[in-house]
């Protein structure tokens, strides 16, 4: 069994990456393999709604461009169970999550949303300055999520704040992500 966390921070030992591990941690804890994904560290492009935004994607449910968005997503396929962290970035998420998000959102329009029915996932949106915004973005990550089909097993907004207690929390609901998945099975 395998948990994964896509962590769309640029900064590999700030905030977000430390929140994305903690929870890793406790999927480990629990018995699963884990692997942390930096998405910045991919080539995923934007989408360019090839064919007047009628295109493969659509229609076939695969995607012209070529750079690694398919191998990530046959990662996100296999995982049993996933982990989204991104920073907040003028009260959204990042752009790096978005740009993913959007072209998956595509794809999965193709499948009529049914690959990650069912699949647990747990958002976090960490806000490291003011805080500011970071509802906002748990909200548009939650919206996201909701549309893909995902399960969602937790939210958790985080501020530089709240960081101490939460990451306690994190390794907690990891843990408990794995074993809730393996009682429904």
């Amino acid at each position: 069994m395998t948990c994964i966390a896509i962590q769309s921070s640029p900064n590999l030992n700030g905030l977000t990456s430390s929140l994305a591990q903690a929870a890793l941690n406790g999927a480990e804890v629990a018995g699963d393999a884990t692997e942390l994904i930096h998405l910045n560290h991919l080539d995923i492009k934007s989408c360019i709604a090839c064919n007047d935004g009628w295109g493969e994607c659509r229609t076939k449910g695969t995607c012209i461009l070529e750079d690694d968005f398919d191998t990530l997503v046959t990662k996100l396929i296999a995982a049993d169970t996933v982990v989204f962290a991104t920073p907040v970035y003028w009260h959204d998420i990042s752009e790096s999550g978005k740009r993913f998000l959007d072209r998956l959102r595509r794809c999965e329009t193709f499948r009529g949303f049914t690959t990650f029915s069912g699949k647990k996932v747990i958002g976090i949106t960490s806000a490291g300055g003011s805080g500011r915004g970071a509802a906002r973005a748990l909200y548009n990550l939650e919206d996201y999520f909701r549309r893909l089909g995902f399960e969602i097993f937790d939210l958790i907004l985080v501020t530089r704040f709240s960081k101490d207690h939460k990451l306690n929390m994190l390794h907690e609901a990891g843990r408990r992500l794995v074993l809730t998945r393996r009682n429904d099975n």
